[in-house]
């Protein structure tokens, strides 16, 4: 009895933790197989502990070329979406104009539609275009895409500021430009960086759409479901493993800069 009365005051943080290791669980196999030897052309068999594939991380042609490729297509169309979609979710917030109800409604077909269906329809427009697939259509596609989620997140940001406190500003004699640098944009910076950095994810991992649009352009996502069809090498594992650390890294000095402000204010 003592036993189930504790199980069902922790129970939501149980549950909590099993869903956190559930998660974490693929990353910690990638973690694991980045260290194998395999023996044959797959690597889904541990066979021995070996170092050798994080001396060499680029040891597979191409690897590292598609990596830096899909780095590159992520920030841009990072910059490209968040400049984008900052200045629409603004626009959206603060502004009444005709058919305002309507953009707020395509915002988001994007996140609704099947990225299959976008894929397709990007392709078409670019082969009637008689536009060359490549990096320029990858970024304007991969842009197209993460515009609407960037929207979102700085809207939601925008929608819960106080007007009051840009009207304190102007009082205080503050012009337009001087209010936006130092009182709305920093409001703002929140949802702008939260829009920013989901928009580099979503373009980084893309596959079906930049798959469509690709043409003879390989990025990281493609060489990995590539080498998949003929054995997938240690040193996938290894670039996962090495993102992966950076990811926890950044979140854990957020958390620490947060806590710190936190403990000055008080």
């Amino acid at each position: 009895m003592a036993f189930v009365n504790w199980l069902k005051r922790h129970l939501v943080v149980i549950a909590g933790l099993c869903t956190l290791a559930y998660l974490v669980l693929p990353n910690v196999v990638v973690t694991v197989f980045s260290f194998n030897n395999p023996k044959g052309r797959f690597n889904y068999e541990w066979q021995e502990f070996s170092t050798a594939a994080w001396k060499d991380p680029c040891g597979v042609s191409g690897l590292c070329e598609s990596l830096s490729l899909s780095l590159q297509i992520a920030l841009w169309a990072m910059l490209g979406a968040t400049l984008l979609g900052t200045m629409i979710a603004f626009a959206l917030v603060r502004y009444r104009f005709r058919a305002r109800g309507a953009v707020n409604s395509l915002i988001f077909l994007p996140m609704a539609m099947p990225e299959v269906v976008m894929a397709a329809s990007l392709l078409t427009l670019f082969l009637n275009m008689g536009a060359r697939l490549g990096f320029w259509t990858i970024l304007i596609a991969h842009i197209m895409f993460c515009l609407s989620f960037v929207v979102v997140a700085v809207k939601a940001r925008v929608m819960s500021m106080d007007p009051r406190l840009e009207q304190a500003a102007q009082d205080l004699y503050a012009g337009p430009f001087q209010t936006f640098v130092r009182v709305t944009l920093p409001i703002a910076a929140p949802g702008i960086a939260a829009g920013a950095l989901l928009a580099f994810a979503l373009s980084f991992d893309d596959f079906i759409i930049t798959n469509f649009n690709a043409g003879s352009t390989v990025t990281f996502p493609m060489f990995v479901w590539g080498s998949a069809q003929r054995g997938t090498p240690v040193q996938i594992n290894v670039i996962g493993t090495a993102m992966f650390a950076v990811a926890v890294l950044l979140v854990l000095v957020s958390m620490a800069i947060g806590n710190r402000r936190r403990r000055q204010k008080a």
